[in-house]
């Protein structure tokens, strides 16, 4: 996600908290914008996490498996 991706998200954010709110176009943009953010997240969360091994008691290395 870019920087200004992020910027957008939080300036709609500071946005919704003022008196005048959101307009429903700016809304179903900051939606749009939040669920990127998030796939993002997860995309780079599980690819971080497949980079890590596992060393057993017994000195054998395993990857890092999904339960």
């Amino acid at each position: 996600m870019t920087r200004d991706k992020i910027d957008r998200i939080n300036a709609l954010a500071r946005k919704s908290k003022t008196p005048e709110g959101l307009t429903p176009e700016e809304k179903a943009e900051q939606q749009a914008l939040r669920q990127e953010y998030i796939e993002d997240f997860r995309r780079s969360t599980l690819a971080a996490l497949g980079n890590i091994d596992i060393q057993n008691e017994d000195g054998s290395i395993e990857p890092l498996i999904k339960k």
